[in-house]
């Protein structure tokens, strides 16, 4: 754009770099929320498993 100053085009991209870590950092997160959501259901499915294996 012509009419920017060199700060204005400096701020942009990192902006865009901030907003891009942000995002990396927060899909990291609901990777592992992911996996603690499916061993924990592993953990109940075992639960669930044992007791009417074992039920009298």
């Amino acid at each position: 754009m012509p009419n920017e100053t060199p700060g204005e085009a400096l701020a942009e991209p990192s902006a865009e770099r901030r907003h891009l870590a942000a995002e990396k950092k927060n899909q990291r997160y609901v990777w592992w929320y992911l996996a603690y959501f499916l061993f924990g259901i592993h953990i109940v499915a075992f639960v669930m498993i044992y007791a009417v294996t074992h039920a009298k």
